[in-house]
């Protein structure tokens, strides 16, 4: 079941990738809602030795600013590209740190929330090392 899509937050993302991704180098935006209410944008910062998609510098972010619980985080391209779901990488990651965190994904009528767990089904998660036996 998806939960209501936080509209406020796609167009927080479409802002900062219509106003600060330029280039080559940044490409993407995200925006993320903390538990708080909290509207924590970034963007991506692209390399090619590999560099950190928009989601995960959302999280370092979030961090930075003393959040440490987010509810919701959506990615929107720029040139007008709308929302873009995460890549593997950034699931897994969102997983780990924020299990119960709902990413938006879709586009127009299709646009929904869904727990980050039904987006990478049957997952490692990263804390198992950490249980005690």
């Amino acid at each position: 079941m998806s939960a209501s899509v936080d509209h406020q937050l796609i167009e927080a993302a479409a802002r900062v990738a219509a106003t600060r991704c330029r280039g080559d180098n940044h490409t993407m935006a995200s925006a993320a809602r903390a538990a708080d209410g909290r509207i924590i944008t970034a963007v991506n910062v692209y390399h090619f030795t590999g560099g950190p998609c928009a989601e995960l510098v959302a999280i370092g972010t979030a961090a930075a600013q003393g959040v440490y619980e987010l509810e919701t985080i959506v990615a929107v391209g720029d040139r007008g590209r709308g929302v873009v779901p995460p890549c593997g990488r950034c699931r897994q990651v969102l997983l780990d740190y924020f299990p119960g965190v709902g990413v938006i994904v879709g586009a127009g009528d299709t646009l929904r929330t869904v727990p980050v767990r039904e987006l990478l089904p049957e997952s490692y998660v990263w804390a198992d090392h950490q249980l005690d036996e």
